[in-house]
């Protein structure tokens, strides 16, 4: 058997083994949704509280038949693209100065440790305090949820370059600036992604409670609004709505990835 048909072979293998992963994963969301069904049809579960599929559902075709559902899904997306952005990116640029300096590096150290261990929930009322009660307070809050958790994890990363490479470009007097275009930063890019992973859910996180606090429109405002009139089937509308999204999400941040590591051949 030449090597080409046992690439075939292994590759056959792999897509089957995936579509059998896939196929489970569909049926243990489908006994998920039948157990929460049953359990709350037959009133095991609290259908007050604990809503049911079926509610949810027509909720749904209601709130899509009549508008209103999308402008909250819109409004929570755009401030959480936004938010996972711009945390991103600021958490990459405050590596980057990090790594251009140790001296600043040791300094800002016990900081990042700090910041990074406070609960950012916490910031909520001084950021609305100091923002106002409109939508920059909601993406601040997610800002400042992922930007210290970028900058500790890439700056990591940013360190843990081989010395050998850094060595090289010593040798041909490279710029600081060259080594870490040249080297340091590709080799740092499988990091990054896996960051940005991390960063889709902060940045939910972030924007869910920005809404929860200051936002009259949005899926956070929903489910506070469920909350407060008993109005579960919108509260658990909204929490699906939220998993869907942030799903999809995360798999268009897995195919930048895929895209990012074939080009730089990882």
């Amino acid at each position: 058997m030449d090597t080409e048909t046992l690439h075939e072979k292994y590759k056959r293998k792999r897509r089957l083994e995936s579509r059998k992963i896939l196929l489970f994963q569909l049926l243990l969301l489908i006994l998920i949704f039948l157990f929460w069904q049953i359990t709350t049809h037959y009133r095991i579960l609290d259908p007050l509280i604990f809503s049911s599929p079926l509610a949810v559902a027509k909720l749904l075709v209601t709130k899509v038949m009549d508008a209103t559902l999308f402008p909250h899904v819109w409004f929570t997306l755009m401030e959480t693209v936004i938010g996972f952005l711009l945390g991103t990116l600021l958490g990459t640029l405050l590596a980057i100065f990090l790594w251009s300096s140790i001296t600043v590096a040791k300094v800002m150290d016990p900081y990042l440790v700090v910041l990074n261990a406070m609960p950012k929930v916490a910031l909520g009322p001084m950021i609305l305090v100091i923002f106002g009660p409109n939508v920059l307070s909601v993406i601040v809050m997610a800002i400042s949820i992922s930007v210290i958790v970028s900058t500790i994890v890439i700056f990591s990363s940013f360190q843990q370059v081989n010395e050998n490479y850094l060595k090289v470009m010593q040798l041909f007097n490279a710029s600081k600036a060259q080594t870490f275009k040249h080297v340091v930063l590709p080799a740092s890019i499988p990091t990054i992604i896996s960051t940005l992973k991390v960063n889709v859910g902060l940045s939910w996180v972030g924007v869910i409670v920005g809404e929860f606090l200051v936002s009259s429109k949005g899926l956070g405002y929903l489910i506070i609004s469920g909350f407060q009139i008993f109005n579960f089937n919108l509260v658990f509308l909204s929490l699906i709505m939220i998993v869907i999204l942030a799903t999809i999400m995360y798999k268009c941040v897995e195919m930048i990835e895929r895209v990012l590591l074939k080009k730089f051949n990882f």
